[in-house]
């Protein structure tokens, strides 16, 4: 309760809410559980496979983890899994939020949208989601459909902004 009455004394300290921290998370390229990541979904997949440590990646370790044998299977033949997470920079319409299906410019669907929003940073819509090889790959231009209608969208780097995380 003090540090709080502190902290609301001072001019310059604003309240923000989760739309703001889901907008700077998604700018930053993390993922959110339950959203970006669940049980299905593999650090493989995610982009997170260096989360695993050397120990745990030799598969005769003592300490393998839930999920070892799939994992680590992917880690060793990449054509174990078909999807990517990737960013996405749609060029017109709405943000794609949760949810909003990825389309080939052809109506093929490729993917899901996991997490989207409008970046404050950036002026512009981003989205994050999982897309099927090879459509993943930076610069491919997919569509995605929001509200039921089609959007175009490049695949594009994350972070979406550059972070500057401080690093003892």
């Amino acid at each position: 309760v003090a540090v709080w009455q502190l902290l609301s004394s001072q001019a310059e300290t604003r309240l923000a809410a989760l739309g703001a921290r889901d907008a700077l998370r998604l700018e930053a390229g993390l993922c959110l559980y339950g959203h970006d990541l669940d049980e299905e979904t593999t650090p493989n997949e995610a982009g997170l496979s260096w989360v695993i440590g050397k120990s745990r990646r030799d598969p005769s370790a003592k300490n393998q983890f839930i999920g070892s044998e799939k994992v680590l299977a992917q880690l060793a033949d990449k054509k174990l899994y078909t999807r990517l997470r990737a960013g996405l920079m749609p060029s017109a319409g709405p943000p794609a939020r949760e949810g909003a299906i990825i389309e080939t410019m052809d109506g093929e669907v490729v993917g899901k949208v996991t997490s989207g929003t409008m970046s404050p940073c950036l002026k512009k819509n981003i989205s994050m989601g999982y897309i099927n090889k090879p459509h993943n790959k930076q610069g491919t231009e997919l569509q995605v459909v929001t509200r039921g209608k089609k959007y175009p969208a490049k695949v594009t780097k994350m972070p979406f902004v550059a972070t500057k995380y401080y690093k003892p």
